[in-house]
């Protein structure tokens, strides 16, 4: 029930059922013209776009219901609904996702389940790594988070692109705006500092969720994570690119050590 090949996490380190559910998302599961009758198990997808199902359908319903959601991510939810969730998602039932899921208790699903992962969306053996560049500045600090993004697994790398353009989606509907007819549309007051704060803890971990000390950072690491994430979500366009002299470079290289591993790059892409 793992991601991949290139596990995401060891599964057998976690009570939680929910982490045992990590089927991957399939573009057809998304129409909302499949059937609403008695809900279907699902079964895992060998597919080159290596994201949870639980993440690609939570950010999916946010985009379309939440992005004018005022304090999304911020506002209490139901914690038996979110765990009715959790549930339905463990047992890999076909879950939808609709105008009748309340946006916080998905915005809320969502976090709990980056938080809970036995291993964080960047691993924790590159923690001090990715903490390292908040002290860079301009094009050096970009392309060392570019360096490190090539290190990460495809179905964290995967999983990691999907949450920043998410993210980046929902800043830019914080701020209010106007409707033709001159009607204001409330912002959602999320801006890329205040995603990065709620969301940095659940991604950049330095020890496991319930160890001892796990959530005592001082005050310079809270603000390096914060930063670290506030610069992956303004130019995850750009990190996420490699550009054609590299893929050749790789390509050229492989061919002399790996050449069977090239194979696998190309059926992924």
């Amino acid at each position: 029930g793992a991601m991949s090949v290139d596990s995401i996490t060891d599964l057998s380190d976690n009570a939680s059922k929910l982490l045992e559910a990590l089927q991957l998302s399939h573009p057809h599961e998304l129409d909302p013209r499949r059937s609403r009758g008695k809900k279907k198990l699902l079964s895992l997808n060998p597919i080159t776009w290596q994201v949870p199902r639980i993440v690609d359908r939570c950010c999916t319903h946010l985009e379309t219901h939440g992005l004018q959601t005022v304090g999304i991510f911020r506002v209490g939810s139901s914690k038996k609904r979110v765990q009715q969730l959790r549930e339905e998602f463990d047992q890999g039932l076909d879950v939808f996702l609709d105008e009748h899921q309340s946006v916080h208790d998905v915005a809320a699903l969502l976090k709990e389940f980056l938080r809970d992962m036995p291993n964080s969306l960047i691993p924790r053996e590159l923690y001090g790594a990715f903490l390292s560049t908040a002290t860079m500045e301009g094009p050096a600090q970009l392309d060392t988070l570019q360096l490190l993004l090539f290190l990460l697994p495809p179905c964290h790398s995967d999983t990691l692109l999907r949450l920043l353009r998410f993210l980046a989606k929902v800043a830019q509907h914080a701020e209010s705006s106007w409707d033709p007819e001159g009607h204001e549309i409330p912002g959602n007051k999320m801006t890329v500092s205040n995603l990065a704060t709620v969301f940095g803890p659940n991604i950049l971990q330095k020890e496991k969720p319930g160890e001892k000390d796990a959530s005592a950072l001082n005050f310079e690491e809270s603000a390096a994570i914060i930063l670290v994430l506030q610069r992956l979500i303004e130019h995850h366009h750009s990190l996420f690119m490699v550009s054609p002299e590299m893929q050749w470079d790789v390509l050229r290289r492989l061919f002399q050590t790996d050449p069977d591993v090239i194979e696998y790059l190309l059926r992924r892409k």
